[in-house]
């Protein structure tokens, strides 16, 4: 890979409002995106996801840490500064109802990308929308109707040429699929795949569904209440989890060989509140590793392998790498 770190993330914190009412949106999350690649962030309702993808694409203003983009950090940088990066990052989301103004046609919708950054005028704009509506799978002549005339996993490949329009080096998936039927949902997904290998862009796929992010994904990054609990490569954080937590999500998983996992334990009751998370390991209220020792202090990440860490005082092999805590 030419950019072997395309997005670079340090130490991310998302605080909202203030004490006593302070939330813990995240706290403390670092890992990268390869140009290329595609990172999964996966973890229940409530976890930090979306609001994680929401600080790469500074559409929220961090509490702390840093994000390098093509090596800037544009973590603190103003919206007139941070402008010209928003051609290079774009965002799919989870709603495909909510996300398209109906009172716009769809060449309208798809053409706002175009005229903001002046890429595309008169005929050669139209022919351009045409395109992007043939490389999802649509007709070019459907740039004249309005979102009410078209189905949900229409009107999402719709949101994706919309993101397509400006030539993205990254794109922050947000649960893209989750609103849709399950009939449709692998034809989305394929679409995806399929862009992605077509022009070699990024994505930060997010998901609470583990066998989607397994599907999509080269690294996996698990969350939980806002702290990664374990980060490595797709197959191996699979078939081989070290966090009770992943553990948990994967038994969880619907499966035909109930034998697949080494684990049948599933998640006992709710995320805590991110007003008040646990002390020490933010896991420990629902973990059955917990002990006294993990209230007392943060975890620190933990080798498993080449570029598999893991967030638990009950294992072996500490190790404090650059890409993720």
């Amino acid at each position: 890979m030419s950019d072997p770190k395309l997005v670079q993330i340090r130490g991310l914190t998302k605080h909202f409002g203030k004490a006593p009412a302070l939330v813990h949106a995240v706290d403390d999350v670092s890992f990268d995106i390869a140009r290329g690649e595609v990172v999964g962030l996966v973890g229940e309702s409530g976890s930090g996801k979306s609001t994680i993808g929401r600080l790469i694409l500074r559409a929220l203003d961090l509490t702390a840490g840093t994000v390098e983009f093509h090596g800037r950090e544009i973590g603190k940088l103003s919206q007139r500064e941070i402008r010209p990066f928003r051609r290079r990052m774009q965002m799919v989301f989870q709603d495909p109802f909510a996300s398209l103004n109906p009172r716009l046609r769809i060449k309208d919708i798809i053409g706002e990308a175009l005229d903001a950054h002046g890429l595309a005028q008169g005929a050669a704009r139209e022919r351009r929308i045409g395109e992007l509506l043939e490389i999802v799978g649509l007709q070019a002549d459907h740039a004249a109707r309005f979102p009410h005339e078209f189905s949900g996993g229409q009107r999402q490949r719709v949101g994706i040429a919309r993101a397509l329009a400006v030539e993205p080096d990254l794109i922050v998936a947000d649960e893209p699929v989750s609103a849709l039927d399950v009939s449709v949902q692998a034809q989305v997904l394929n679409l995806l795949q399929d862009l992605r290998q077509r022009f070699g862009m990024a994505m930060l796929f997010i998901s609470h569904d583990l066998d989607v992010i397994e599907l999509m994904c080269d690294r996996i990054v698990v969350l939980y209440l806002g702290r990664v609990m374990e980060a490595g490569p797709a197959d191996v954080v699979s078939r081989h989890p070290r966090h009770p937590y992943t553990k948990a999500l994967l038994a969880a998983s619907p499966r035909p060989d109930p034998d697949a996992r080494h684990t049948r334990d599933l998640l006992k009751g709710d995320i805590p509140s991110p007003l008040s998370p646990p002390s020490g390991c933010v896991f420990r209220t629902r973990c059955p590793l917990a002990d006294a020792a993990c209230a007392k202090a943060v975890p620190m990440m933990r080798n498993a392998g080449p570029d598999h860490y893991f967030a638990c005082i009950h294992a072996t092999e500490t190790t404090s790498p650059e890409h993720v805590r």
